[in-house]
């Protein structure tokens, strides 16, 4: 049986106009296996010519083929899609795992999940309704019809890449857009595939386009003049700089960025529930998660019992290959994800800060060259300290003592983020209240984690603009003309606007 970890002999291309192609000049890039620490792969190093090369393929399916199409067919098409790549969830979970050494079973889950998207977005693909308005001119017809924006580039990251590329891009294409799609260079395999499995399942060539690459193919799609929209998910820094270029020409773009999310448990909380909302929110997928519960606010009538209660479950944790069945938590993606983790621990360290487990690399037999990282408690951070402050993207869980609602509320908002929260507590008005009370995009109520296609996600304040998923996020998608049509015969004077 072929080794997974093994590396790959054969560069992956470009996927363009229906076709693998590789970057214009030959050149590629190479990605590293984090669990290994090895070269895993080479991709095509992608640069403005390329780009060039998708949008225009992106526009000429869009003009020819995609945005005049039947909407029902375009449904059909979506989720035959969907369940092309459901079939292919184990194979291209395993590969993502390899990739960024996230634990295989969350990601064969989220590959799965993509169906689901697929199947809902198609399903609303030919729900795109306009209206009828009743204009004052009563011989006037005027209505109103919503149609696609063009080319749309989507831009990802390597935490959850189908899951991720699946969100963005359904319900772009349902609207009748076409991609071109640049993933991270760390996990650029899957979307290849992606793209590869859209052709089979009889999506027309040029509707999925995929650009692999560095900075430079990433900031060339983003200044493109034949890109009609941005859809973005990643850091605050590159979150801002892509939303500035968006502005100057004067397109729109949907942002989902960074969090340093609240997980706030009452006096009266289910005490086995929040403990695995934590544990869950902080410590699945190493942290590498935008909603990553990672500030951790207690009520002091609990906070000794959790704090014991979440030391131990960090310090059970099975940190190992990813691909391994009893594996819980693998390494860090990249090897400067790898020293962020410890940049941030030493720097909450030297802010006042107290160290409850964790806080270093964890060494696995076989595995000398694994980006491992100890699930990391920390205690007694101040709210100026930077770990409270920053996102760490890491296995970093900081936990606080609080004594009234109105001080945890204040606490909770203490930050430039506002994507998700969550709330433990039997007391059904305490838990409504604060969900108002909390400023983010997401508010879970005695879960954590959860996600759904038609629930409307993403942030507040530096977390992001727009919103994933839902009948919300196709609207993004879409751009409303109003047509006007006289009926009357009689004579109209020519230099008065009729209002």
């Amino acid at each position: 049986m072929t080794n997974p970890h093994q590396p790959r002999t054969v560069a992956f291309g470009n996927f363009v106009d229906g076709r693998s192609v590789p970057a214009i000049d030959d050149a590629t890039f190479t990605s590293v296996n984090p669990t290994t620490g090895q070269e895993w792969a080479r991709f095509a190093l992608s640069t403005s010519p390329d780009v060039d090369a998708a949008v225009d393929s992106g526009l000429r399916a869009w003009r020819t083929a995609w945005r005049d199409m039947v909407p029902s067919e375009r449904g059909r098409l979506l989720t035959a899609w969907g369940a092309l790549i459901a079939q292919e969830a184990e194979t291209i979970g395993e590969t993502e795992s390899v990739q960024n050494g996230k634990v295989v079973a969350e990601l064969v889950a989220q590959v799965t999940a993509s169906e689901g998207y697929l199947r809902y977005y198609g399903g609303l693909a030919d729900k795109v309704e306009g209206s009828v308005i009743p204009v004052p001119q009563q011989s006037v017809l005027n209505y109103t019809l919503r149609e696609p924006l063009g080319v749309i580039a989507v831009i990802l990251p390597w935490n959850s890449p189908t899951f991720h590329t699946v969100m963005a891009i359904s319900p772009a294409l349902a609207a009748g857009n076409t991609v071109v799609i640049k993933p991270s260079e760390v996990t650029s395999a899957s979307a290849v595939r992606l793209a590869e499995l859209a052709l089979e399942a009889g999506i027309p060539p040029g509707v999925v386009n995929v650009v692999t690459g560095l900075r430079e193919c990433g900031q060339a799609l983003v200044d493109h003049p034949g890109i009609a929209k941005i859809s973005f998910i990643g850091s605050v820094p590159a979150g801002r700089a892509v939303g500035a270029a968006a502005g100057r020409r004067l397109v729109t773009s949907t942002l989902e960025l960074g969090g340093k999310s609240a997980n706030i448990v009452f006096d009266d909380a289910d005490v086995d529930l929040a403990e695995q909302g934590i544990v869950a929110g902080i410590f699945a997928a190493a942290g590498q998660t935008c909603i990553a519960g990672s500030r951790a606010y207690v009520h002091r009538s609990l906070y000794d019992t959790m704090v014991n209660r979440l030391v131990k479950r960090a310090n059970d944790i099975v940190v190992g290959d990813p691909l391994a069945a009893g594996t819980q938590m693998g390494p860090a993606a990249t090897a400067d994800q790898l020293a962020k983790n410890e940049q941030m621990v030493a720097a909450a360290l030297d802010g006042g800060a107290e160290l409850l487990t964790g806080g270093h690399r964890v060494d696995i037999a076989g595995l000398a060259g694994g980006f491992f990282f100890a699930p990391t408690i920390l205690h007694n951070a101040t709210a100026d300290n930077v770990v409270m402050r920053e996102e760490v993207f890491g296995p970093v869980l900081t936990i606080s003592p609080f004594d009234d609602v109105d001080e945890v509320a204040e606490n909770a908002n203490a930050t430039p983020y506002g994507l998700a929260a969550g709330v433990w507590t039997r007391d059904v008005r305490r838990a409504h209240l604060m969900a108002r009370r909390l400023d983010a995009g997401t508010v879970w109520i005695n879960t954590y984690r959860s996600l759904a296609y038609n629930s409307p996600f993403g942030g507040f304040k530096d977390s992001g603009t727009g919103r994933n998923n839902g009948v919300e996020a196709m609207n993004h998608f879409l751009q409303t003309k109003s047509v006007w049509c006289e009926l009357g015969t009689e004579p109209l004077n020519p230099f008065v606007i009729r209002v």
